[in-house]
């Protein structure tokens, strides 16, 4: 018996590695490859498969989140593993709250992919141990506590302090004094800079 894969990621060699991955490994085989998610989704339709391998973003189409949640509902037995390069925390969180089975970091993980998938078919639930870091500006993105995190996420989109507040359910004033925390961390001088740096690294990301 052989395990079926599909894999879905939009940058081409990083796919043609995962599918290397798939083609050397004893018990697995290709079912399909994908550039988008919404093409995995549309094949998991008509055909079955044991594990999903997907990316998180793809631009122009549905998220790999959002069709690991769609994949959940409809084919629970499908086993998947979301693959990032980006550091925003929320992917992680989002994917444990989806029944996502487990999470690979292509720059932290030490694991190679292939033993992900071995662990993941046996039953096991893979995620980091621990979490990428990026400099912004003169902090890196480990120095920003949950709270400046969540309203970092919220800046980005550009709403206002009172905006932030209402959505947090916290102070405007408190909204204030973290920003002007996270620009003394990073050495920044405008919230604009801020906002625009941290979407830019994809420290985080509000689509």
């Amino acid at each position: 018996m052989s395990y079926g894969v599909v894999i879905a990621e939009d940058f081409r060699m990083i796919r043609e590695i995962f599918e290397s991955a798939v083609d050397g490994m004893e018990g697995y085989e290709m079912r399909a490859s994908f550039a988008t998610a919404t093409e995995a989704l549309d094949f998991l339709e008509a055909h079955d498969a044991d594990l999903v391998i997907l990316d998180v973003l793809f631009p122009g189409s549905m998220s790999g989140l959002e069709a690991a949640e769609k994949i959940k509902k409809k084919k629970p037995g499908i086993k998947i593993i979301i693959v990032t390069s980006m550091p925003e925390l929320s992917y992680e969180k989002r994917a444990k709250e989806i029944g996502v089975e487990s999470f690979w970091q292509k720059e932290v993980q030490e694991q190679p992919i292939r033993e992900i998938m071995e662990r993941t078919m046996k039953g096991e639930s893979v995620y980091p141990s621990k979490h990428m870091e990026v400099t912004v500006g003169n902090a890196q993105s480990t120095d920003f506590t949950e709270r400046e995190t969540e309203i970092l996420r919220e800046l980005v989109t550009g709403a206002s302090n009172k905006e932030i507040a209402e959505k947090l359910c916290v102070e405007a004033s408190t909204v204030k004094m973290h920003i002007s925390n996270m620009l003394q961390k990073t050495g920044y001088h405008t919230r604009l800079e801020l906002a625009v740096k941290a979407r830019t690294l994809g420290l985080v990301i509000n689509d």
